[in-house]
């Protein structure tokens, strides 16, 4: 999977997109200008320490982009697109393209690709979801249709701890 973020302005949204790539391994495509220095704090701070690990590339702009990369199968997620994020069958190397948090992307982009614009459901009068959220929620979406390749399906958890710890204390329960 490839998630594309376009103009990013905020730091904090983009550390924490960065870790969500990190932890699903789904390459990262930032396309500037950037709204913020990658190296600044906020960013390390939210993608803690996954974001050495992360898997990104950085273009000069959309056309730098484009001409790097052939996306084949690139979707666009904007509040203005008729299609729902889970009306589309993902391919497990497609690419996932959002833009930035004031404005999204242009609609000079989403004309061109306007079969491949995507949309979350929201109430009326709402502007939009924070850009972190919104990739999680159809990147997901996006492994879920893939079975969760390459992707740890079970936890570790050990009750034998758990038992240990409410046996010493009788008042568990209240």
């Amino acid at each position: 999977m490839n998630i594309v973020l376009l103009e990013p302005e905020i730091p904090l949204n983009t550390g924490n997109i960065g870790r969500t790539c990190v932890v699903t391994g789904t390459k990262l495509h930032l396309i500037k200008p950037l709204g913020f220095d990658v190296s600044d704090k906020a960013v390390k701070r939210a993608g803690l320490d996954y974001w050495k690990d992360l898997d990104v590339s950085y273009y000069e702009d959309f056309n730098d982009f484009l001409s790097k990369k052939d996306p084949g199968e690139i979707y666009m997620a904007s509040t203005k697109a008729e299609k729902i994020y889970t009306d589309v069958k993902y391919d497990d190397n497609c690419f996932i393209m959002f833009g930035k948090e004031s404005a999204g992307i242009p609609e000079k982009i989403l004309f061109e690709y306007k079969e491949n614009c995507i949309r979350i459901p929201m109430i009326e009068d709402r502007r939009s979801l924070n850009l972190s959220n919104s990739v999680a929620i159809i990147l997901y979406e996006a492994l879920k249709q893939n079975n969760f390749k390459n992707l740890r399906l079970k936890g570790d958890l050990h009750d034998r701890l758990l038992k240990a710890s409410y046996l010493s204390d009788k008042n568990y329960d209240q």
